[in-house]
């Protein structure tokens, strides 16, 4: 796994998921490889309640009742839709369960304006047509194919960002169970597998892109994902996080828990003012996500490491923070700006600690982008 840059979840995972393959005495739908508690306790941790013999991590935060939902979906005939904004781990939790059921997460399709319908169906290797001509040998199934084939998990990210075309041809899969192959006068049709399901993701802030058809919407349980806005499940979730990014790196580098709570409280502050401001302008462009408070935390942190002191400070975490959230030039500038001289200013002289050195390095951040 060392020589991996992103190792997917059933290889990260691998001894945890065969440890609770062994000890997995519950009853598992189709051809599933854990049981759908052994699923869910395999993504949200172990309790001293469970009984077992040893710990198993929590990989994912949130509300056990959308992991829950999300299981019993895929343990029926229909789809699972992870509806929420950008960066509250709907992908990531799609790879967990497809890693938990299959142990395998790797069978993508990425949802763009250019995937076609052979993306989630199939298509052709062109010099074995030439030699051979078309037949099972010389096709290339799409993930989504193998996935029926293997009665396993197949994952489609972002499908409001494919066309009305492709998310056609994805009904008569998640209706029918079959692909068919008109191309071949024999053997010409694809049946899925028990265990066949599809885990699709759609970012909320996508709407009006490619809406979803009503026909395809019915195939799918929705299960919505909300911004994590609870301060100690946050805390959680950069702190899980953060130790992956320094065990990667092999940095020894401590986050001071007054950094991360001025990390996290500069999260809820700018949150709150996109919830006041009347207008589009007025609010960053940034969704304010955990995955982009972990994104301003590892920029710092690596900055840190390599051109700083190897000890973090809030001069750095200002820098970073404004320079990732900083995507439209004047205006999340001057809204940062805003926020430095409305809140952080008088915060910084009411509580001292590390608030006038972050105020010091955002305003230095503003400076230099301005």
């Amino acid at each position: 796994m060392s020589d991996l840059l992103r190792a997917p979840a059933e290889i990260k995972y691998a001894e945890e998921l065969d440890w609770l393959e062994s000890v997995d005495d519950g009853p598992k739908p189709f051809s599933w490889r854990l049981s759908p508690k052994m699923v869910r306790l395999f993504i949200l941790g172990s309790e001293r309640s469970d009984g077992l013999d040893r710990e198993i991590s929590q990989k994912w935060y949130g509300d056990r009742s959308f992991v829950e939902r999300s299981i019993v979906t895929l343990a029926s005939d229909r789809g699972l839709l992870l509806i929420g904004d950008p960066g509250t781990g709907k992908s990531w939790l799609a790879e967990l369960l497809s890693a938990a059921i299959s142990r395998n997460s790797t069978l993508v399709v990425q949802g763009t304006a250019g995937t076609t319908e052979d993306h989630i169906k199939y298509s052709w290797n062109v010099s074995m047509v030439i030699s051979k001509g078309q037949s099972r040998e010389s096709m290339i199934p799409s993930p989504i194919m193998t996935a029926m084939e293997t009665g396993a998990i197949g994952r489609f990210e972002e499908l409001t960002r494919s066309t009305s075309d492709v998310q056609d041809a994805l009904i008569s899969i998640l209706s029918e169970k079959y692909i068919s192959v008109p191309e071949m006068d024999s053997d010409n049709i694809v049946f899925a597998k028990p265990g066949f399901s599809v885990i699709a993701t759609a970012n909320s802030r996508d709407r009006g892109v490619n809406d979803l058809s009503s026909a395809l919407k019915r195939r799918f349980n929705f299960v919505r994902i909300p911004v994590v806005t609870n301060k100690k499940s946050e805390a959680e979730i950069v702190r899980f996080r953060t130790e992956e990014l320094l065990s990667r790196h092999q940095i020894e580098l401590d986050v001071p828990p007054t950094l991360l709570d001025v990390l996290l409280q500069s999260f809820a502050d700018l949150r709150a003012s996109a919830a006041a401001a009347g207008s589009d302008d007025e609010r960053l462009e940034s969704a304010l996500s955990s995955a982009e408070q972990i994104g301003v935390l590892e920029d710092a942190i690596l900055h840190s490491n390599f051109f700083g002191e190897r000890a973090l400070t809030a001069r750095t975490l200002a820098s970073s923070l404004v320079g990732s959230l900083a995507r439209r030039e004047p205006e999340d500038l001057a809204i940062l700006n805003k926020y430095l001289h409305g809140v952080v200013e008088p915060r910084s002289k009411k509580e001292g600690g590390s608030w006038p050195e972050f105020l010091e390095g955002g305003r230095d951040a503003i400076a230099t982008l301005s």
